[in-house]
């Protein structure tokens, strides 16, 4: 019964993201915000929905390795499984803003997470407000930048012209799959990790982080199959970025996160930072601006690793 929750909640929060962010678009184009600004924030705000409603019912269901994790492994699924896939189906360019700008942005607070967890054991109100007041300044910083750079995130027209009705409709069903997709993703996780003998910091870094990171995958896949822009690298380290200072610093707010885990610090932060550290000599070794195939396959495998050593963690 627990593996159906998991499904449903998966399910769940597929539309329920879906759902928002298209209510979210429609409402900013309502109020006459740019495309450039919907598209670089109140996508890359409604696109980590799931992840923060996840993590704050976790947080608030007293399980805050869940909370933490979820975040950890959304993180490294988004390099190693998406950006890897992704690259397998076809070669990625990679921006200059790429190296400029969002990598060395999503390592400070890839390491500011690590200082704030690891110097008192909790992510503290103060410590939360800290990250997303830098996710606001990070933001501002993008923006400005991009009026240079006009390489945006692309914004369907058509949801400048949807009724109030239908945005209040999509924000509520949105909002209600979200709720009961956390619910029910959280509860039943929580029963297979009792099931099946392992920490529920192994299930938050493993099942929900993979799930969290599904809606991304499938669009990115596609979009490469049919020879699209596929995912710009900029975007996918936004998500991480966001990952960390919004869905734990807003999740922090509402409540102080402890680590109960120390598998957390002392391996599972280790694994986010590397792989997002490694992405540097990736991008300019041997061919300079691109993710090729068989970059990404070394990132799937790399990520295949990680999934092995977290279940067979103590085991040998």
């Amino acid at each position: 019964m627990s593996v159906l929750w998991v499904i449903l909640g998966f399910i769940l929060l597929v539309i329920g993201g879906e759902y928002l962010v298209r209510s979210s678009v429609a409402l900013s184009f309502k109020f006459n915000i740019s495309k450039m600004v919907i598209g670089m924030t109140v996508v890359s705000f409604a696109t980590s929905a799931p992840e923060l409603l996840v993590s704050l019912n976790a947080a608030l269901s007293g399980s805050p390795a869940i909370a933490i994790n979820n975040v950890v492994g959304s993180n490294i699924a988004n390099i190693g499984l998406v950006l890897g896939i992704t690259a397998m189906v076809g070669a990625i360019a990679v921006d200059r803003s790429f190296y400029r700008l969002n990598w060395p942005v999503m390592m400070i607070f890839s390491f500011a997470l690590y200082f704030f967890l690891k110097n008192d054991g909790v992510l503290s109100t103060l410590e939360g407000a800290t990250l997303f007041a830098g996710l606001i300044i990070f933001l501002y910083v993008l923006i400005r930048s991009s009026k240079k750079n006009t390489v945006v995130e692309e914004v369907d027209d058509a949801l400048a012209v949807v009724s109030n009705f239908k945005i209040t409709l999509w924000l509520l069903m949105g909002g209600t799959a979200l709720y009961f997709g956390s619910e029910w993703l959280v509860d039943g996780s929580k029963e297979i990790a009792r099931s099946v003998g392992v920490s529920e910091a192994v299930i938050g870094i493993s099942l929900i982080a993979i799930g969290t990171s599904v809606p991304e995958l499938a669009a990115s896949v596609i979009a490469a199959a049919k020879q699209e822009k596929a995912i710009s690298l900029g975007n996918l380290i936004g998500s991480n970025i966001f990952n960390i200072a919004s869905v734990l610093g807003l999740t922090s707010l509402v409540k102080p996160i402890p680590v109960t885990e120390p598998q957390i610090l002392s391996n599972d932060i280790f694994w986010m930072i590397g792989i997002s550290a490694v992405l540097i000599p990736l991008i300019f070794l041997p061919k300079r601006l691109q993710i090729s195939r068989s970059k990404g396959f070394f990132l799937v495998f790399a990520y295949g690793v990680f999934m092995f050593l977290i279940f067979t963690r103590g085991k040998f």
